[in-house]
């Protein structure tokens, strides 16, 4: 994986400026959906953090099939890189924690319909996102990346034939940049990860476009696929999100990360359950402490001057 670009974290942390210029022990239970919200926020659903403390529970919103980010293992227990943000969320919150199971077609619906407070499964930051949901300060960095097999590697765009298709999973921001960006490609379109992944192996696509952590990792599970393309179109930023105008949450949950990132809790965090799949040498690539290099990226992105900064959430979008 190449390192994160000097314009990519602009380009993140103007993305996450928009946003935020858009603003008007642990018990650990599990559930399919969650429940509606109480009805204070713009939709009628989400919930402040006095009445989530009230209610003794936050509902997050996981992936449960993404190894190493949030899966469940062989004992029915939630694991990953993920669910250590989301456990130490509801320790420092003093409340139980309902992981509530997701797709990245949900993530956004599970927020504006109260089904979840939080959502962790792997966000990543976009203009069009930061118009209906408030993302939180940044905990990764992330780009596109292209897995193929060994037999026929792609390490370019221009390989893919017209006949060709190319495996993305719907709502990710593979499936956005492909389609705006290439739209001549044929996308293969899986509703979850397992799906995608279970069509990918049987040879559906020539190649599976996912964020490169992901394709990263399963390559480096899976014998016979190599990630030809490492990075496609701009660097991008991980982050929490909530329902949009759920200012007291969004307040709280940014004070928790930068405590968190002064802790150096995501390299722990990295270390606990990345470290095994992506090894030391991309620990600095991918991990962002908030507070520290998410901050410096916003102040790097005001220095751009607003214009600047809207030709890049542009070219983003």
């Amino acid at each position: 994986m190449k390192m994160i670009s000097r314009i990519g974290r602009v380009a993140a942390a103007a993305a996450l400026a928009m946003s935020a210029f858009a603003l008007p022990g642990c018990t650990i239970s599990a559930t399919s959906d969650g429940g509606n919200g109480s009805g204070n926020g713009s939709t009628g659903t989400f919930r402040t953090v006095d009445e989530i403390k009230e209610s003794g529970t936050i509902r997050i919103g996981v992936f449960s099939d993404k190894s190493p980010f949030g899966y469940v293992d062989e004992n029915g227990a939630y694991q990953g890189y993920d669910i250590e943000l989301a456990e130490r969320i509801a320790e420092d919150m003093g409340v139980k924690l309902d992981y509530v199971s997701t797709e990245a077609a949900n993530r956004i619906e599970y927020l504006q319909t109260g089904k979840v407070d939080i959502i962790l499964a792997n966000f990543t930051v976009t203009p069009e996102r930061a118009e209906v949901v408030d993302f939180a300060e940044p905990y990764m960095n992330v780009a596109l990346g292209v897995v193929s097999p060994n037999s026929k590697v792609i390490s370019s765009i221009d390989q893919i034939g017209a006949d060709d298709e190319v495996i993305v999973i719907s709502g990710t921001t593979a499936e956005t940049y492909l389609t705006k960006n290439h739209p001549d490609i044929k996308l293969q379109k899986y509703d979850t990860y397992a799906a995608a992944k279970t069509a990918f192996e049987n040879g559906t696509g020539v190649a599976w476009a996912n964020d490169n952590t992901e394709v990263i990792a399963f390559a480096n599970a899976t014998d016979g696929y190599t990630v030809g393309i490492e990075e496609l179109g701009a660097a991008d930023v991980i982050a929490p999100a909530v329902a949009k105008g759920n200012a007291t949450l969004l307040q709280w949950l940014d004070d928790e990360l930068k405590s968190l990132g002064s802790q150096g809790f995501f390299h722990k965090a990295y270390e606990a359950t990345l470290l095994d799949t992506y090894g030391a040498e991309y620990e600095d690539t991918l991990v962002v402490e908030p507070g520290t290099e998410a901050q410096d990226g916003l102040a790097q992105a005001a220095e751009q001057g607003a214009e600047e900064g809207k030709e890049i959430a542009e070219e983003l979008s």
